[in-house]
């Protein structure tokens, strides 16, 4: 029995590891995704929105009014959008990378926060020697929880000297105690608890992957980047498409 609650523990551990990977991988696609390809999207809603008042303009129609204030009220407002646009906008408008995404002119790549091989390495072993589920005092869970926490956020950012740092300090920290052999009624609580653990991690892991990002991802896992230039091409043609409808309706 105790042998079963181990390798329960050591598979919930994995299991972890694997659902915080991907979602620092959701995160980090999502952030890029708003990076690259928003100012994209308000582009083209603020098109939809001239091209439909445009219509409404010449035609006086009540039903193209209606479809004109429609349009408009999709545009997103401009409170909050320099906090989706990050370095997009400053207090003249687009930044020259934002503009060129529009333009023919090169695009500075954004910068790609993806974590490398080598600090997914470190991140497992430290996840699998500082795991709280490992502790079984609760001074010691609480430790491990904050070291958890420290180690997650280094991780997140793919900082792999941090995440050396933090491999040393563990180290150099008050070894785990080795457990007590538990009571078969507390190793069987043991095995519980685990089971409800990994329940509702399958629900985490579920969300992310059936999140529009998390699909999005799971498409190109081994090339993210190819697929966001994928759809950047894609949403300048249709910004093309839009700029040409809205000149013709502008021309006499």
């Amino acid at each position: 029995m105790e042998r079963a609650v181990r390798a329960a523990e050591q598979a919930l551990i994995e299991f972890e590891i694997a659902v915080e990977t991907f979602r620092v991988e959701v995160e980090n696609f999502s952030r890029l995704h708003h990076q690259k390809l928003g100012p994209m999207y308000s582009r083209l809603d603020e098109l939809d929105a001239l091209i439909a008042e445009a219509k409404a303009a010449r035609t006086g129609d009540a039903e193209d009014l209606r479809r004109a204030r429609e349009a408009r009220s999709l545009v997103m407002p401009m409170p909050g959008v320099d906090e989706l646009f990050h370095d997009w906008l400053g207090s003249d408008g687009l930044s020259d990378d934002a503009a060129a995404m529009l333009t023919d002119r090169p695009v500075r790549p954004p910068e790609r926060v993806r974590p490398s091989e080598e600090v997914r390495r470190l991140y497992r072993e430290l996840v699998r020697k500082a795991h709280p589920d490992l502790a079984q005092e609760e001074a010691e869970r609480e430790r491990r929880d904050a070291f958890i926490a420290r180690v997650n956020a280094a991780y997140a950012r793919g900082e792999e000297q941090l995440l050396r740092e933090l491999a040393e300090e563990w180290e150099a920290g008050p070894a785990p105690e080795e457990p007590a052999r538990g009571e078969s009624d507390e190793l069987y609580a043991r095995l519980e608890w685990l089971a409800r653990r990994k329940e509702l991690l399958s629900v985490v892991a579920k969300e992310l992957e059936d999140s529009a990002i998390g699909s999005m991802l799971r498409m190109a896992p081994e090339d993210p980047d190819r697929l966001l230039e994928e759809i950047a091409d894609q949403l300048l043609a249709q910004v093309s498409a839009r700029e040409a409808e809205l000149a013709a309706l502008a021309a006499p």
